[in-house]
């Protein structure tokens, strides 16, 4: 009797450590494509394209939509207002050639971003912003 109570004690060990993995992978997995894309970049120059935010780690990444154009202008950066109205001007735009930072790690400092926008550093004029529905984190 001792053995057969050994083995059903083994087999629901067995199970609910199985139960718990399947259930920490699959959260895994959620947390690590959950996404939130912007409305659709409106300005002067900037006035295709969306932004994505997602999580890597504990960095938050920004990401231009493949029909995103970068504006034809001189200095073209990449900046973002957070929940506060605080804005932070961020990398530029264009990379060397006909290269462009499609994607970027906000810095830590920026607590959460509200809206993201294209300026020029050239001209200080803002070329186009695109919102989230709520600041992202």
């Amino acid at each position: 009797m001792s053995a057969a109570r050994s083995r059903r004690s083994l087999f629901v060990t067995s199970f609910a450590v199985l139960a718990v993995l399947s259930f920490a992978g699959a959260t895994a997995g959620i947390a690590a494509t959950h996404t939130h894309t912007s409305t659709i970049f409106m300005g002067v120059k900037a006035n295709t394209g969306t932004v994505t935010h997602s999580k890597e780690g504990m960095n938050n990444i920004l990401t231009l939509s493949e029909d995103f154009k970068v504006p034809d202008t001189p200095a073209p950066h990449w900046q973002v207002v957070d929940s506060k109205g605080n804005t932070y001007l961020l990398q530029r735009l264009v990379a060397k050639g006909d290269k462009y930072n499609k994607t970027i790690a906000v810095p830590s400092y920026v607590h959460d971003i509200a809206r993201v926008q294209i300026w020029c550093a050239f001209a200080e004029t803002l070329l186009g912003e695109a919102s989230f529905e709520r600041p992202v984190r």
